[in-house]
């Protein structure tokens, strides 16, 4: 069966995304869909993709199965406002949605029974990163994290350091152990915190995503890191949801549901 797909956002990661779609022989790229851009057509090497301006113009007459959205915050509950009501099932890899979104479009997917995929991070190294540091919580009383993403990211910290955070204070069962000193000469300097684990935000040109997760305790650290490279490191990962979200009639928070790790 070939699965129909149209792509929210016609920046790097939708062209990206577009082109990565083009070399799998079970999916179609049937849309692109932009808000902000003109009607038109994007060029990709199975061919021109048709663009909208407007999500439920294009859902009615691309008739995808499927819709993948890197965007933002402002954009992804428009457009799955949009798809749900059609049958569209969302893969979502927007970072900086509210809880009480989340929650809302969990209930209409199970309501509509249309499945749906929301992920942190879709590089699968991400996901063990993620689950490694889960593993080594409970042996440790203190943990940072150090983000790095390229200077055009909109939010900070990144959605995968704070699921990151919010599962290693699970598997440890209480919040960790954050040094606070006496004094902070530059204010901001210590980051922010998410149960207890400090967190910080790196910003550059050259980078693309990459995350490090540090444990102190007594005469010891270790040190979990992950780096992609490149935008090529989450498409095995927005593949692999593609061909799940088929099969599901709720929507399922996170990659690491979809690869056997919970």
């Amino acid at each position: 069966m070939t699965i129909d797909v149209a792509v929210s956002g016609s920046g790097k990661m939708g062209r990206a995304i577009i082109d990565a779609l083009a070399r799998v022989d079970d999916m179609r790229v049937v849309a692109c869909i932009d808000g902000l851009a003109q009607p038109g057509a994007i060029a990709s090497p199975a061919g021109d993709v048709p663009l909208f301006g407007d999500a439920a113009r294009a859902f009615d007459e691309a008739r995808p199965d499927a819709v993948i959205d890197f965007t933002n915050a402002a954009w992804t509950p428009r457009l799955t406002e949009a798809a749900l009501p059609r049958g569209v099932r969302p893969v979502i890899g927007t970072t900086g949605l509210s809880q009480d979104y989340v929650e809302r479009l969990a209930a209409e997917c199970g309501a509509r029974k249309v499945g749906g995929v929301l992920a942190a991070n879709f590089a699968i190294g991400a996901v063990l990163m993620m689950h490694m540091a889960k593993i080594a919580a409970p042996y440790f009383d203190a943990a940072e994290i150090i983000e790095q993403h390229h200077e055009q990211k909109v939010d900070a910290p990144s959605g995968t350091s704070i699921a990151t955070a919010r599962g290693m204070r699970e598997a440890r069962g209480k919040p960790f152990a954050r040094n606070v000193p006496d004094a902070e000469t530059v204010a901001g300097t210590r980051g922010g915190s998410v149960d207890g684990i400090t967190i910080h935000s790196v910003r550059l040109p050259g980078l693309v995503a990459h995350q490090e997760v540090v444990f102190g305790g007594t005469g010891q650290t270790l040190t979990i890191r992950h780096d992609s490279t490149g935008r090529d490191s989450f498409m095995p990962g927005i593949m692999l949801a593609v061909r799940e979200v088929m099969k599901r009639q709720d929507l399922v928070i996170g990659l690491d549901a979809l690869i056997g790790l919970t």
